[in-house]
C-alpha cells in the first residue's frame, strides 16, 4: 500500500528568510538607510572645504587681497557763476589707456591648506579727454585749473610694495592715499596738478604699480579705447569678469591674455559733472574683468563628485554580491551587508583625509585598494570561495576605476556615465537569466 508523504510546512518566517524578493527588499532599505551616513560624509567634506576658505581668506588679511585695478580720472573743480563758494566737480576719464602687467603667482601654504598668492609689475599709460565746455555748459572762466586732480584706485593698498610715481606731461607726482568724499574709489591714489599755463585736459600719463595680492587679479574698463595685456607664469588662469581676452595663450607653465575694448560696452560715460555715482558698486561690476588664480586641482570638488556617487557604487556592489549569492549558491547574511555597505562608506572618509595629505589622485588609489581588500578579503572568510572574493574585487575595481574616470571629465562626463550604467544594467541583465528564480515544487511519490 502506498502513501503519499506531504512534506512538512514551513512556518511563514522561515519563508521569509528564504524569499528572494524580500531579501532584495531587505537589501533596497539597507542601501537607503546608509543615505544618512552618505549625507554625512558630504556633510564633512563642506565643513573641511569651508575650513579652507577661512585659511585662504586669513592669508589674503595678511599678504594682501584680491586687487582691482582702477585707472586714472581726472577730477576738475569748477565754481558756480552764481555763487563762488559753490564747488562741483568734472570727471573726465582717459580718451586712451593701455595696461601691462607681469605677475608671478605662487602657493602658500597655511597647516595643510593652499593659497594662491601674486606678486605683479603693472604699467599704467594713457591720455586723457579734452573738456568738453560746451557740451557742459561750463564757463572756462569759473574752471579751478590749479586745483586739477588725478585719482586712480587700487582695492587694497596693503599690497603696495611701492609708492607710485604718476608722470604727467614730463612731471613727475608722488601719489598718496586720499579719501575725499568727491573721489570714485574708496581707496584713492591721488595727485594734484596745476594746468592754469595750457588749461587743456588733454595731457598724457603714466605709472607703475608693483603689487601682492591673492586669488585674482581684475582691471576695469574706464579708458574710451581700453587695452589690457597681462603674463603670468601659472598653468590654470580662468578668465572672469564682463569681457572675456580677444587673444590668450596658456602653456605647460605660463600664459598670455590681452583685452581691448571700447566704450561702447562700458557702463560709464566719458565725462560727467556733479556726482560720483556714476560709478558705483553695480557699475563697477559690468566693467571688470580679470584673472582668477585657481589652484591646479580643486581637492575637495573632486572629492564631493565623489562622495556623491556613494549610493550608487553601494547598491551595485550589493546587486553584485547578491547575484554572486544566487549564482554559487550560498547565503550572505543581512549584517554581513551592512558591514560591507559601512566599510565603502568609510572609504570616502579615507579619500577625504588622505587628499587633504597627499592630493585626491595617490588618496582615490589608496582608499580604493584598502577598501577593495579589506571587503573582498571579508568576502572570501564567510562564504569560503576565494573565486567569489576575486570576482567581486574585480567588480568593484571597475565600478572605482569607472567613477574617478567620469570625475577627470568635464563635458564628457555625462556621455561617458550614461554608456557606463547602459553596459552595467545589460550585464546585470544578463546574469538575472542565468538565475532560477523559482523554488523547486515539492514531489510526491
Amino acid at each position: 500500500m502506498e502513501t503519499n508523504q506531504v512534506p512538512p510546512q514551513k512556518s511563514f518566517i522561515s519563508q521569509l528568510q528564504e524569499s528572494i524578493g524580500f531579501k532584495l527588499l531587505l537589501i533596497g532599505i539597507l542601501t537607503l538607510l546608509l543615505l544618512i551616513p552618505s549625507s554625512w560624509i558630504q556633510t564633512l567634506i563642506t565643513e573641511r572645504q569651508y575650513r579652507q576658505d577661512e585659511a585662504t581668506t586669513e592669508i589674503a588679511e595678511k599678504w594682501s587681497g584680491s586687487q582691482v585695478i582702477e585707472s586714472p580720472v581726472m577730477q576738475v573743480s569748477y565754481q558756480s557763476p552764481y555763487d563762488k563758494s559753490k564747488i562741483q566737480t568734472v570727471y573726465i576719464l582717459p580718451e586712451d589707456l593701455t595696461i601691462n602687467s607681469q605677475v608671478n603667482p605662487e602657493i602658500l601654504h597655511r597647516g595643510i591648506f593652499d593659497a594662491v598668492v601674486y606678486n605683479t609689475n603693472i604699467k599704467i599709460q594713457g591720455k586723457f579727454s579734452e573738456l568738453e565746455l560746451k557740451k557742459s555748459g561750463i564757463d572756462p572762466a569759473f574752471v579751478l585749473w590749479d586745483k586739477v586732480k588725478i585719482v586712480a584706485g587700487v582695492s587694497d593698498f596693503k599690497g603696495l610694495v611701492n609708492n607710485p610715481v604718476i608722470k604727467i606731461e614730463g612731471l613727475n607726482y608722488e601719489a598718496e592715499p586720499d579719501f575725499a568724499a568727491e573721489n570714485i574709489f574708496s581707496n584713492s591714489l591721488a595727485i594734484q596738478t596745476n594746468l592754469s599755463s595750457t588749461k587743456k585736459t588733454t595731457i598724457g600719463f603714466n605709472y607703475d604699480i608693483n603689487l601682492r595680492g591673492s586669488g585674482a587679479l581684475n582691471f576695469m574698463h574706464l579708458g574710451k579705447n581700453t587695452q589690457v595685456n597681462v603674463k603670468g607664469n601659472w598653468n590654470n588662469p580662468s578668465f572672469d569678469g564682463n569681457y572675456l581676452p580677444e587673444k590668450r595663450n596658456i602653456g605647460k607653465n605660463e600664459f598670455t591674455s590681452s583685452w581691448k575694448m571700447s566704450n561702447f560696452n562700458r557702463p560709464f560715460p566719458q565725462q560727467w559733472i556733479g556726482k560720483n555715482s556714476n560709478i558705483n558698486e553695480q557699475n563697477k561690476a559690468k566693467a571688470t574683468f580679470g584673472i582668477k588664480f585657481l589652484l591646479p586641482v580643486d581637492q575637495y570638488q573632486k572629492t564631493m563628485r565623489s562622495a556623491k556617487y556613494s549610493i550608487l557604487i553601494i547598491l551595485l556592489s550589493f546587486i553584485a554580491l547578491f547575484f554572486i549569492e544566487l549564482l554559487n549558491k550560498v547565503k550572505v547574511n543581512l549584517l554581513q551587508y551592512v558591514l560591507i555597505g559601512a566599510a565603502m562608506i568609510i572609504y570616502y572618509s579615507l579619500l577625504l583625509s588622505f587628499t587633504e595629505q597627499v592630493g585626491f589622485m595617490l588618496a582615490y588609489v589608496i582608499a580604493s585598494l584598502a577598501t577593495i581588500i579589506l571587503v573582498s578579503t571579508f568576502i572570501s572568510a564567510f562564504l569560503k570561495n576565494k573565486k567569489a572574493a576575486v570576482i567581486f574585487a574585480l567588480i568593484l575595481s571597475i565600478f572605482y576605476l569607472f567613477i574617478y574616470i567620469i570625475i577627470q571629465l568635464q563635458d564628457l562626463a555625462l556621455l561617458f556615465g550614461s554608456i557606463g550604467l547602459f553596459i552595467t544594467v545589460a550585464c546585470l541583465m544578463y546574469f538575472s537569466v542565468k538565475i532560477n528564480w523559482n523554488k523547486n515544487q515539492p514531489v510526491t511519490a
